[in-house]
């Protein structure tokens, strides 16, 4: 679960997530204090993190020689589709086949099946003022 609190600062927002916080902001040229990354970048956040996460995982379990994971994500808006690029960054002794299978497993990080599949959002009104 995440919770997003916000009052009169205009765009600054808490994040509360699992007992961690963190700001979301917009930038000061539309209007923002810049204090934290946008909804948007936390969407690329997501995607970066898990996969990064999800590929050390696989190569601690293989005991394969991988020293270092980077992985960077963007994405592009075109007419009515998202266009995400990610792009991996591996250091360590590996070979091609076991590169090419952490290819394989960062398609399959969590959050890419997430946005790999169809999303449905159901919303609701909380408290006393729901209409």
């Amino acid at each position: 679960m995440a919770i997003a609190r916000i009052g009169h600062d205009h765009f600054k927002t808490e994040i509360i997530s699992n007992g961690h916080s963190v700001i979301a902001d917009e930038p000061t040229d539309v209007g923002g204090t810049s204090q934290g990354s946008s909804p948007s970048e936390f969407l690329l956040v997501a995607l970066a993190s898990c996969t990064a996460i999800t590929l050390r995982m696989y190569a601690d379990r293989k005991k394969w020689p991988l020293d270092k994971i980077e992985v960077e994500v963007n994405f592009e808006k075109l007419d009515s589709k998202t266009s995400f690029t990610r792009e991996i960054l591996m250091e360590g002794t590996i070979d091609d086949s076991q590169r090419q299978r952490l290819l394989q497993i960062a398609n399959a990080c969590p959050v890419h099946k997430i946005l790999s599949n169809p999303i449905e959002i159901n919303t609701t009104l909380a408290g006393a003022g729901a209409l």
